[in-house]
């Protein structure tokens, strides 16, 4: 296998993982905000602290109750995205030991680079063990239920505990100390690069990348790179659905047809509302995409927005701190894509039908009735 498929093959099975583990982590995110935004009505900005358990109002004790729900949740993001690249790599054997590994990845700190290290290393064991221990046919079913994921575990356990872990650990603690010591223009230029990426394939690996790095920093408590993201996410398919809006005679029907979804799916964040823009137009859409998104994100965090939970949709604005610049931010950078969009598209050209009723009546009379009974 040469470097090309090899790289193919990890990229696949990383963005396996990725594909699985974000319903996971909106669940939880959105748990959180339901709590944190209840919360807002009273009042309440910690609705997490554990002096509201036993509060006398029975809502705001579910409130905190539902917010414990969505940590459980998110706090399974390094387990499913470990769990599902072994699954990726190795099929159903590589399940257990995966989960396994990204739990005591999510114990030691480790991060999101640890958690794909993890995935990596037990989808390969098992799958080495599944090509090379070969039993006898009455001990075939050992193998699967015991011998797999018992020796994948701990070879996965092991590598994690005393080879990568710590190190990882320590690169993700750094990492997370640089990015909070970020201060002014460092902090706006990395929300622009963040905003950017997100906004440039529209869920593709850059997007992915961007967006579940910032995700996974989050737990970290580092969180201008998801309030960036967040940002990011949802301004190419508003600003295009709004470009729709604006002037149809821009876009033909089927565009005006995907410019009303774009909107909605805008609205509970699904960047994907843009991609049948950028590909009709790719030379004018991404790179309106692309401004637009890195100058919201970066507006958003240099203003001072923080958005703590991986929510982009309308349904968490409410539970953001400074929540009313978040807002400024979205619609800022929506209007730069309306904008750059209407400004190098050309009106759409409508065929006429008249040369064509004019070849039918030509068609049509070129026989007359006379030739045809000849």
């Amino acid at each position: 296998m040469n470097v090309k498929k090899i790289g193919k093959a990890l990229e696949q099975n990383i963005m396996t993982g990725i594909s699985y583990m974000i319903p996971v982590v909106i669940a939880g995110a959105v748990l959180m905000a339901i709590s944190r935004v209840g919360a807002s009505f009273y009042g309440i900005s910690d609705i997490w602290d554990d002096k509201w358990a036993n509060n006398a109002n029975l809502i705001i004790q579910f409130l905190h109750t539902d917010d414990g729900w969505g940590s459980i949740a998110l706090g399974l993001m390094f387990p499913i995205i470990s769990a599902f690249i072994a699954y990726s790599v190795a099929d159903k054997g590589g399940i257990a030991p995966g989960i396994i590994g990204g739990t005591l990845v999510a114990n030691m700190n480790a991060g999101f680079l640890g958690a794909l290290a993890s995935g990596l290393i037990a989808g390969y064991a098992v799958k080495l063990m599944i090509k090379y221990i070969h039993l006898p046919k009455s001990a075939e079913s050992v193998l699967p239920v015991f011998i797999v994921p018992v020796l994948g575990s701990l070879i996965t356990l092991i590598l994690i505990q005393y080879v990568i872990g710590v190190p990882f650990a320590d690169l993700n603690t750094g990492l997370s100390a640089w990015l909070k010591g970020m201060t002014g223009t460092n902090r706006i230029l990395l929300a622009a690069i963040v905003g950017g990426m997100v906004g440039f394939d529209l869920g593709g690996p850059v997007n992915k990348a961007a967006v579940t790095t910032a995700m996974a920093l989050l737990t970290s408590g580092v969180y201008d790179p998801n309030t960036a993201a967040q940002v990011a996410i949802i301004i190419p398919p508003l600003g295009l659905g709004l470009a729709t809006i604006i002037s149809k005679k821009k876009f033909n029907s089927e565009l005006q047809e995907a410019g009303n979804a774009a909107v909605v799916m805008g609205l509970i964040g699904v960047s994907e509302g843009a991609i049948p823009f950028a590909v009709e137009s790719p030379l004018k859409v991404i790179p309106a995409n692309v401004i637009g998104s890195a100058v919201g994100s970066s507006l958003a965090v240099g203003l001072g927005a923080v958005n703590r939970a991986p929510i982009s949709g309308f349904y968490g604005w409410l539970a953001v701190e400074k929540w009313w610049i978040y807002i400024f931010a979205i619609a800022v950078g929506t209007l730069i894509v309306t904008g750059l969009t209407l400004l190098f598209r050309r009106n759409v050209v409508v065929e006429s039908n008249e040369h064509l009723e004019e070849n039918d009546e030509t068609i049509g009379n070129y026989f007359s009735e006379d030739e045809w009974e000849s």
